[in-house]
């Protein structure tokens, strides 16, 4: 196995389905989705978790285990600044919205406001 370090939502939820067993590699925490599919990638490890977008990118087998969504938070009264209505344009953007998808991730049908 490659992990994930800890603290990453990743290892949460590896942490939760291993239900405390400690396999081989367990100790091995790279910090990126990137770096588990390269570990698996050149048979450096089995298995690892990581996003579908990841997995696909590097040509390896993917099985989902659980959704995950992402948020983004902002303090209210920075809501005008020029950098986060930039960001919530882009995220408005059906082009960007289109790359997205493209990379195999979800949007809700709500936009951002």
């Amino acid at each position: 196995m490659v992990n994930r370090n800890a603290g990453a939502g990743t290892r949460v939820l590896i942490d939760k389905l291993l239900a405390g067993a400690r396999p081989p590699g367990y100790s091995n925490q790279p910090r990126s989705h990137n770096a588990v599919a390269a570990a698996v990638a050149q048979s450096r490890a089995d298995w690892g978790v990581a996003i579908e977008p990841v997995a696909k990118l590097y040509g390896l087998a993917f099985l989902p285990l659980a959704p995950e969504e992402y948020d983004f938070l902002l303090v209210e009264k920075r809501h005008e600044r020029p950098a986060v209505q930039a960001f919530l344009a882009a995220l408005r953007d059906e082009a960007t919205r289109a790359r997205i998808r493209a990379l195999g991730m979800r949007l809700p049908d709500t936009n951002a406001s």
